[in-house]
């Protein structure tokens, strides 16, 4: 298959390093021009350094969980035919320890962040009859894990904006999907698996331990790679997905028990 991205612009929110930096590299290499974001415009400059190789991008720096980021993106990037919703904080805490304000900032930065770029861009993308947009949820949307149950509310939320924005260009040659990434080697998952096992361990006998005890339902019985949910990000970005719209697609190694989503 090719998956041919040649003359479109991209944007990745959350690309300087993860998923969302495999994502920028996936449709850099299909020919799209990508739109690199992070809050800083020092990470975004080292990240598009690392990237190059890869074909062309664009700095597009800016705090997209705030309006006045979000608007500095906006100016960077003013015209988007793939957007990627990628951006997303996450962390272990005990349930009844969660307090209002992390409620609200889990929900600000995972949910409005994509809610607000997505109302920016999605008017331009129907007039031409032609878009994608993705939001990168997780297998904590469907299985809510107990240490996290702010960050699975987040990624829950995401299943229905997609849903619903999908109805929204119905009709018009834009399509609208989620993508439920299963747990995933990052840095951030790295430390984030530090949290639940022993930090003496080395990171193999960790990996393994931390799927045994906390992920045991992943028929991968692995970590996905970041590459691995690229992969289906930049297949739905591309003309070959014309006809998939509206859905939630895992990437989950098998972790979600079920047929369907």
């Amino acid at each position: 298959m090719r998956l041919d991205l040649t003359g479109k612009v991209a944007l990745v929110t959350g690309s300087t390093q993860g998923i969302g930096r495999a994502i920028a590299a996936g449709l850099a290499r299909a020919g799209a021009t990508v739109a690199v974001n992070g809050r800083k415009p020092d990470g975004v400059a080292a990240a598009i350094d690392t990237l190059r190789e890869h074909g062309e991008f664009i700095a597009a720096p800016g705090d997209v969980s705030t309006d006045d980021g979000t608007a500095e993106v906006l100016a960077a990037v003013p015209r988007v035919d793939v957007l990627v919703n990628n951006l997303g904080i996450f962390g272990a805490q005990e349930p009844l320890e969660i307090t209002d304000d992390e409620w609200r900032r889990y929900f600000e930065v995972n949910v409005l962040s994509a809610v607000r770029l997505t109302r920016a861009y999605l008017p331009a993308m129907t007039d031409r009859g032609w878009g994608r947009i993705q939001y990168i949820a997780s297998d904590s949307a469907i299985v809510t894990p107990t240490e996290m149950i702010h960050y699975g509310m987040s990624k829950t939320s995401l299943l229905a904006v997609a849903r619903g924005f999908a109805k929204a260009a119905a009709g018009t040659g834009v399509t609208v999907n989620s993508v439920i990434a299963g747990p995933t080697h990052t840095g951030g998952v790295e430390e984030f698996v530090y949290q639940l096992v022993d930090r003496n361990l080395p990171w193999e006998q960790a990996q393994h331990e931390f799927m045994l005890k906390h992920r045991p339902q992943s028929l991968l019985q692995r970590l996905i790679e970041p590459e691995e949910i690229a992969n289906m990000v930049v297949y739905l970005a591309s003309p070959l997905a014309s006809a998939t719209t509206g859905g939630a697609l895992r990437v989950d190694g098998g972790y979600v028990d079920a047929i369907v989503p």
